[in-house]
């Protein structure tokens, strides 16, 4: 193929160039009227142009203003959600520490050895020092069966059953410790401690948009309440032990909550942060303030919330009016061991950061849109008059090139990009006209280079076929020689020379007329991987290989490329062979198949862990005759019949190599070729 075919119409014909040094008389005319329209036309285009900046810019500016508050929004959603787990896991802390605390006391010597000595009261200091120490409101013991033998907090109060609080139930029956939250009515609180149903009594307050009610005051207390029984040396039930906190008016732990989360952190006076825990929709323990200062205690929550986390039992995320003022406000529900919603926890943080954060950004982002409309329409106008003048002369140079007059030139007429632009067009075009000069001399001399190495290679391959014939002959007879000669015939020395000499130019005519005329492949789908361990079970037992590791690194289920067997079976053997002789007989071969299904193709890599190519070898290892080898070992024609096999199924041949760190070649196949591949 000559590089005529390759790529047509490189060649292009310069055109002559006419220019004209006069204008007619009315030419002066024609160009004002030019003129005129082109500053008309420049006129309407700015108008245009602005039109657009101005709508892009409106349409921006609106939907950024509608993004930002959007973002904004929800950027105090997602942190108030954070919040709340953080809030979440407080609570659960104090719940846990309430756990630990029963559960330890519970497995004391101490009060197992008092029930079983049936006197309870021997462990009363004990555990009213651990009641005091741990700040829980009360702590009482129990027999199995669920009757309290002694409050720690209000002493005389026994007698009774706990066997219908779940919680106490669940310890004793399941024989393991239990915590959990739960609601003490204002009895159940006055038996285990005479103050706390007064701590637990809050009044209600009118809320605005809570659900209509029509008690006056909260009686129930909402307790943290941990169960755990008291075993014997066999595991037996003999008793249990349960405590708990009020959380009505129990302000620590919100407070606590609130420094964590939110660090004290104020706006315009205020806090920003609030929390608080509600027993069903009445806020029991909060640090929202009511407008004189006080906490907001017996305010309820609004109808919306108290449908979806009470009723519902989901968390409630969004936008809130909280006693006096709009939070961002994040409930969960508060749950009793037996699944019941019995009250809710929440955080909350002021909205109007957010809100004047939002204003301020609008503001800033439409001014620096409406000051950015203005600078862009401004600059355009000062730019598109002084570029377009050059431009429109670049254009016309362009479209001369375009046409073949390759001695086209701009004038420079500034020192800006618009006259660098011109001196790269004019760089541009010398260029183009050197190098179409170029690639006539270049096609001229490939032509008659193609044409005579036609002419020498069919020569060379009709001289191999010629001598071939008579050296069959030669190495026939030489080695019908070595059969009828003795051993010790002084002459037989000189006949095995012939003979391998002779052999040797055999085997070189046979590869040329290999590379010379090759064989037309006879395309079939075949397996890879079969196909490449067959060429390696013809080698293994050689003896260069007996100190050589193969490691099969094959992809399973791959495709099946159309080839001709025998072909690539030389094509890998080949590359096999190259490796170990690479290698001097000992190291690592890894065979490697891949399916490159977005490229179509299959590939085999031989890598070897040998002594490699040296960079000026690599451009020459496809060349035909050229071998590193010794003489004697090898003719220069493997690589180049392998190229020219892998090329006429339509794949490639690739080679990576270094000095000292090894070779690996890769012979890629599409996988969908067909049986013309090869013509």
């Amino acid at each position: 193929m000559t590089l005529s075919e390759r790529a047509p119409g490189l060649a292009v014909q310069p055109q002559p160039l006419v220019t004209s040094l006069t204008r007619p008389p009315a030419e002066d005319d024609v160009r004002s009227a030019s003129r005129r329209f082109a500053a008309n036309r420049f006129a309407k285009l700015m108008l245009a142009f602005l039109a657009i900046i101005v709508l892009l810019s409106a349409t921006l500016a609106g939907v950024a203003v509608v993004f930002i508050g959007d973002r904004v929004v929800a950027e105090a959603q997602n942190r108030v959600a954070s919040d709340l787990n953080a809030a979440d896991a407080m609570y659960r802390a104090t719940s846990d520490n309430v756990y630990d605390v029963v559960r330890l006391q519970a497995d004391r010597f101490y009060l197992r050895n008092a029930l079983l000595a049936g006197d309870v009261s021997q462990a009363a200091p004990e555990l009213r020092a651990t009641m005091a120490s741990e700040q829980l409101d009360f702590l009482t013991v129990t027999n199995a069966s669920g009757t309290v033998l002694l409050r720690v907090a209000h002493a005389g109060t026994t007698g009774d059953s706990m066997m219908g609080q779940g919680i106490v139930a669940s310890a004793l029956r399941l024989s393991q410790p239990t915590v959990g939250t739960t609601i003490f009515t204002a009895q159940m609180l006055g038996r285990e401690s005479p103050v706390l149903p007064n701590d637990a009594e809050i009044p209600l307050v009118p809320t605005r948009g809570a659900r209509p009610l029509t008690q006056t005051t909260e009686t129930d207390g909402l307790v943290l309440l941990a169960a755990a029984p008291v075993t014997d040396a066999d595991g037996r039930v003999i008793g249990g032990l349960y405590g708990g906190l009020l959380l009505n008016r129990r302000y620590q732990m919100v407070d606590t909550i609130r420094q964590t989360v939110f660090g004290g952190e104020q706006y315009d006076g205020r806090d920003v942060g609030t929390s608080t825990i509600f027993l069903d929709d009445v806020r029991i323990a909060t640090n929202v303030l009511e407008g004189d200062g006080s906490r907001a205690i017996g305010t309820r929550v609004s109808q919306e919330v108290y449908d979806r986390v009470v009723l519902g039992g989901q968390r409630w995320v969004g936008r809130a009016y909280v006693v006096n003022a709009w939070y961002i406000a994040a409930y969960d529900p508060l749950r009793d061991a037996a699944g019941r919603v019995v009250g809710m926890l929440y955080v909350g943080t002021l909205e109007q950061p957010y809100v004047d954060l939002r204003v301020r950004t609008s503001l800033l982002f439409l001014g620096i849109t409406l000051a950015a409309v203005l600078a862009a329409a401004a600059v355009s106008y000062f730019f598109s008059r002084r570029f377009s003048t050059p431009v429109r002369a670049l254009v016309a140079a362009s479209r001369r090139v375009a046409a073949g007059e390759l001695d086209t030139k701009v004038p420079v007429t500034s020192d800006d990009e618009v006259g660098e632009l011109a001196s790269s067009f004019n760089t541009m075009a010398a260029s183009l006209k050197a190098r179409d000069d170029q690639l006539k001399e270049f096609a001229r001399r490939k032509v008659m280079e193609s044409e005579r190495l036609a002419i020498v290679g069919q020569l060379a391959a009709d001289v191999a076929h010629e001598l071939n014939n008579p050296l069959q002959g030669i190495v026939t007879y030489s080695y019908l020689m070595l059969e009828r000669l003795p051993p010790e015939e002084a002459c037989r020395t000189q006949v095995e020379k012939i003979a391998s000499e002779a052999t040797r130019c055999a085997t070189i005519i046979r590869g040329l007329l290999d590379f010379s005329r090759p064989k037309k492949p006879q395309m079939r789908p075949e397996d890879l991987s079969t196909t490449i361990d067959e060429c390696l079970s013809l080698v293994e037992d050689r003896a260069i290989f007996h100190n050589i590791e193969v490691v099969r690194d094959y992809e399973p289920h791959m495709p099946r490329a159309v080839m001709d067997p025998a072909q690539m079976q030389q094509v890998y053997m080949n590359l096999i062979i190259n490796a170990a002789e690479a290698m001097d007989g000992a190291g690592r071969l890894t065979v490697t198949t891949r399916h490159d299904a977005a490229r179509g193709v299959v590939q085999a890599s031989f890598r070897d862990t040998g002594r490699g190519i040296s960079p000026e070898n690599m451009s020459r290892i496809f060349d035909p005759f050229f071998t590193t080898k010794e003489v004697g070992h090898g003719t220069g024609l493997g690589l180049a019949i392998s190229f020219g096999i892998v090329r006429e199924h339509g794949g490639t041949i690739t080679v990576e190599s270094g000095e000292g760190a090894g070779t690996t070649f890769t012979v890629e196949l599409p996988v969908g070729a067909s049986q013309e591949a090869g013509q």
